[in-house]
Order: C-alpha cells, then structure tokens, then sequence
C-alpha cells in the first residue's frame, strides 16, 4: 500500500503543507545544496517541527465552522499523533503510520470540495505562519493533492 494511500484524515492532507515551511535548510555556504540534498522530512525540521505545525493547523481547524463539526466525535490527542506520524513517514522520515488509507478513514463523511478547500485554507495559512518556504509547500501540495478523490464525496 502506497504512503498516499495510507494518510488517514483529510486533515493530515493539510499537515503535511504546513509541515514543509518548517524547515531549517542549514547554515550557510552549501545550505542551498544541503538543502537539494537533504529528505523533505530534514528541511522540515523533523519531528519537532512536524509536531508544532500539527498543533497548530488542528487548533485552525478546530476553530473553523466550516469544518470542525467533521472532527467532533475525533479523539484530538491520537488524530494529532496519527497526523505526526503520517506527515514524518510520507516526509521520508523514521516514523510509521498504521492508521486507515484515506478513502477507508473519510467513508460516510460525505466531504464537499468546499470543505476540503477550507481545509487546505487552514493549512496554507498555518504553513505561512511558520514561513514554510514555496519549494517544500509546493512537494507537499503535490503528494497530497490525489488524496482529494479518495476523501470528497459528497456534494
């Protein structure tokens, strides 16, 4: 089973955006080949810094009317665990995700585009607030954006 397949919770989608700006490319002279060299779980910061940017997108997320009543019967502390450990192995980092694949995690949710919109929203926005920077926002964007079709069926 693919790692995309893997990432449950169409929040975690969001996480792994915001995860990216997390990043510290290094010190100077060579920071920029480091960098190019370096897993997308490194130039996120790691584990430390996946962890912050989780706490910080499900705190958006649970503020936002338009889609915290999906999360309502949600166990908070173990969907931010999950969302860790999600974003740290789909990063390429040590961690391991056991939860469900997307489409098995949202069945029956009947998620809107809109909702899902408003999710990566939260997510952006929480990447900005740790100045995530565009190359590391793009990667994550590009991995999580099939998800899409395995968590929006409603209308």
């Amino acid at each position: 089973m693919s790692v995309m397949r893997q990432i449950s919770g169409w929040v975690m989608m969001g996480i792994m955006v915001v995860m990216s700006g997390c990043a510290e490319t290094g010190s100077s002279g060579g920071a920029m080949q480091k960098s190019m060299q370096a897993s997308l779980y490194d130039r996120l910061g790691k584990k430390e810094a996946i962890t912050a940017v989780v706490d910080d997108f499900v705190a958006r997320v649970a503020a936002d009317s338009r889609i915290n009543g999906k999360f309502a019967n949600a166990n908070i502390p173990r969907l931010k665990q999950m969302l860790v450990d999600q974003v740290c192995e789909a990063s390429g980092g040590p961690c391991k995700y056991t939860g469900r694949d997307m489409k098995s995690a949202h069945a029956g949710m009947a998620i809107t585009s809109s909702q899902f919109d408003a999710l990566v929203g939260d997510l952006v926005a929480t990447l900005s607030k740790f100045k995530v920077p565009s190359r590391e926002q793009g990667e994550l964007l590009s991995v999580l954006g099939p998800m899409k079709k395995d968590i929006v069926t409603g209308m």
